[in-house]
């Protein structure tokens, strides 16, 4: 069943953006890591700082609700600056223009675009279970105990990227980026896999279901076993939970051109839309 890329589908699956980041703070409110965190509704958006370097510092859902620069954007605007961080903010191609052509004009520069694709739970029917494959690869919700091992391998995964289409503007460390996915995992209805081939773990998944929409929340293979139908096995079995959680449509966000993007086209997932990535550097410290 086809999608039509309403702006209507894009406002719940933007908002849905917006809730997990929200969910974010209030799962790390706590952290010691999280000791400078800044969050705040905005313009029908939510900005979100955990930490120096994490992937979660961004501003999202911009340009379906009223907004403009104001007291408010100023205010966000100057605590990123004290925390000497760049404002980061995600725009779908569906928002309203007007937001990026305000923030072009105070010296936000385009620095990149995330690929946003979905398709329905209610078209999926038996050819989404993985085909038989030379290997064996089982998955499994990851218990008690393996969240270090479930860390590990997406970490070291997200590490080492493919080379297929356009590289990410972000780059990250190891070690913050362990701590944040670590606290990232104890959002509420946040769900780990671990996928093993012949028993060795070899990949990590995970997926959030919220109002229907079911985000998968990254994927990823360690290096020596990709390419053997990690990620296809990762997605079919993520639209088969998707459905017994209640999802009507499942989205995914990869780099546009990628191999994960062509994975999932592959799924059934149609583009709906792209997002603008937006920065304004932080001023200079002397």
């Amino acid at each position: 069943m086809s999608i039509f890329a309403s702006r209507e589908l894009a406002s719940r699956i933007e908002n849905a953006e917006c809730r997990l980041l929200r969910d974010a703070a209030v799962a790390m409110k706590d952290s010691p890591n999280a000791s400078d965190m800044f969050h705040a509704e905005v313009g029908g958006g939510f900005a979100l700082f955990t930490s120096p370097d994490s992937p979660l510092n961004k501003v999202a859902g911009l340009g379906f609700a009223d907004w403009q620069i104001d007291d408010t954007w100023v205010a966000l605007e100057s605590a990123f600056a004290k925390r000497k961080a760049a404002v980061q903010v995600e725009i779908s191609t569906l928002a309203e223009p007007a937001v990026a052509s305000a923030l072009s004009s105070r010296g936000y520069q385009l620095v990149g675009f995330e690929a946003i694709l979905a398709r329905t739970t209610g078209d999926a029917e038996q050819a989404d279970a993985p085909a038989l494959h030379p290997d064996q690869i089982s998955l499994a919700p990851c218990v008690e105990g393996e969240l270090d091992l479930w860390i590990d391998i997406v970490v070291s995964g997200f590490l080492v990227p493919d080379t297929q289409g356009v590289a990410s503007h972000e780059s990250f460390e190891r070690e913050p980026l362990e701590s944040v996915i670590r606290e990232f995992a104890a959002i509420d209805g946040f769900q780990r896999y671990i996928a093993r081939v012949d028993g060795t773990p070899a990949g990590a998944g995970s997926m959030r279901v919220c109002d229907g929409v079911a985000q998968l929340c990254g994927s990823a293979t360690l290096p020596e076993f990709r390419r053997r139908g990690v990620q296809s096995s990762f997605l079919a079995h993520r639209l088969s939970e998707a459905r017994k959680h209640g999802a009507d449509i499942v989205v995914v966000t990869t780099q546009p051109g990628s191999k994960s993007m062509q994975n999932v086209q592959k799924k059934g997932f149609e583009l709906l839309y792209n997002r603008a990535v937006l920065i304004k550097p932080p001023p200079a410290h002397e």
